[in-house]
């Protein structure tokens, strides 16, 4: 898979993500040991498993706007998945320690957020570091070689190079 189609790709998992966090339906109640945000704005359980808020969805907005803008080319597609695997990488860090893992109270990024992120690190840091392949195209750069003229061995019999050639050249 080409590097620009992991930003379509990831860009349209998290514009997925970011949409369905503002669906109040889909927004479990959070647990009441739940560290406390300063944003309650749409606090709750995305799918009853990851943690969002309104912060947290305009962020997953904002990756999956950058993630289909790099795959139109208006970015670079290598670019984007080496921010997202820094970004989602140091979130996913964060997200273990019991002091940042609401991000100073603003996002929440505790409990299943963690191995997501770190996953998506993983993944977009294999695209944003490979080399890819570039298949060369062959057909038409060269002509048919019939038309080459290559030389022949040397004629054994009369020492010309060539047969077609007279013994009175």
């Amino acid at each position: 898979m080409k590097t620009s189609t992991f930003a379509l790709l990831a860009g349209i998992a998290y514009l997925g993500a970011g949409l369905l966090g503002l669906v109040p339906a889909m927004l479990a109640p959070p647990p009441a040991d739940a560290p406390p945000t300063s944003f309650g704005l749409l606090y709750g359980y995305l799918l009853g498993l990851f943690p969002v808020n309104i912060a947290h969805t305009g962020v997953h907005l904002l990756i999956g706007a950058w993630g289909i803008a790099a795959w139109r080319g208006l970015s670079s597609p290598a670019l984007f998945a080496r921010g997202v695997a820094l970004l989602y990488g140091a979130l996913a860090v964060m997200g273990m320690i019991p002091g940042l893992n609401t991000v100073f109270g603003w996002i929440p990024i505790h409990g299943h957020d963690v191995w997501l992120h770190a996953m998506t690190a993983a993944i977009a840091s294999y695209f944003g570091w490979r080399n890819e392949v570039v298949h060369a195209e062959h057909r038409g750069l060269r002509k048919d070689r019939r038309h080459d003229m290559a030389p022949v061995m040397r004629e054994r019999r009369s020492g010309f190079p060539d047969r077609r050639l007279t013994h009175g050249m």
